[in-house]
């Protein structure tokens, strides 16, 4: 006699895939969250493992590194995060850009926190595994005001730059000028250029987190008021810009760009 055959109810199945799609899809379940997280902080920190290791590099290793390969190995190094992992986390990468997209109404304020806490996570890593290799200060790889100038003039470098940097990025975000991972192209050549002209001033830092974690390495925060409120003064006068411009944000694109749109292939999953 043969064994009777196992029927599979095609409708279960199909209920299954749909939910686990759903779960996947939906960026509001929590039990997502820590993929997001665990994407801001390494992506975070391989930004400023070269943002701070040019310095500190040319620290340990006099001469080594130019001023223009310091300030564009960052912006090469945003690029390749935004490419490889903007689709999961939005690659934020900076304090500033995610309360930018938070008050332009693309990314939930409830968020806000946990990112911006891996992101100063990850740039602690950084900046801690640079001294530890290269046995030089960390200061050595932050940002600070140059020699002869205010700390005010340093903070309105500050706020210019990353006015236009978030405006870049929220308005590559958006609508019709949502250009999908092309966007890593023109935020990434904006830092190169910011960095080029205005790093001798600033350091044209851009980003809380960037700063935060080679002076905490370092102890030293004289200086860090400077890039904390530059960065999200120039992030809030970019949400204003992009509402001049743009009207109302939230649109579907834009949300996508900010949370990321994490897929993952369900199509062979089946009930135990």
């Amino acid at each position: 006699m043969r064994p009777p055959q196992r029927t599979l109810d095609t409708g279960a199945i199909a209920r299954y895939e749909r939910e686990v799609r759903e779960r996947i899809e939906d960026f509001d379940d929590p039990r997502q969250e820590w993929r997001r997280l665990c994407s801001e902080l390494l992506g975070t920190f391989f930004l400023v493992l070269v943002a701070a290791g040019g310095g500190m590099m040319n620290a340990a290793i006099p001469g080594s590194i130019s001023r223009s390969a310091a300030v564009v190995a960052p912006a090469l190094m945003v690029m390749a995060v935004i490419l490889f992992m903007g689709k999961v986390s939005g690659a934020h990468l900076n304090p500033a850009v995610s309360i930018a997209f938070a008050l332009r109404g693309d990314f939930r304020w409830r968020r806000v926190p946990g990112y911006i806490v891996v992101q100063l996570i990850g740039a602690t890593l950084a900046a801690l595994f640079l001294h530890a290799v290269l046995r030089v200060s960390s200061l050595h790889g932050s940002n600070y005001p140059a020699h002869g100038f205010s700390g005010g003039a340093a903070l309105w470098m500050e706020i210019i730059l990353t006015m236009g940097l978030v405006s870049v990025i929220l308005g590559t975000a958006s609508g019709a000028q949502n250009v999908g991972i092309l966007g890593a192209f023109g935020v990434g050549g904006y830092i190169a250029l910011a960095g080029l002209w205005a790093s001798p001033l600033s350091g044209a830092s851009m980003n809380p987190a960037r700063t935060f974690g080679p002076d905490l390495v370092a102890t030293d925060f004289t200086d860090l008021w400077v890039y904390v409120v530059g960065p999200v003064v120039g992030a809030v006068l970019a949400v204003g810009v992009a509402y001049l411009l743009r009207g109302r944000g939230g649109d579907r694109s834009a949300v996508a760009a900010a949370e990321g749109t994490l897929m993952v292939d369900v199509e062979n999953s089946r009930p135990d």
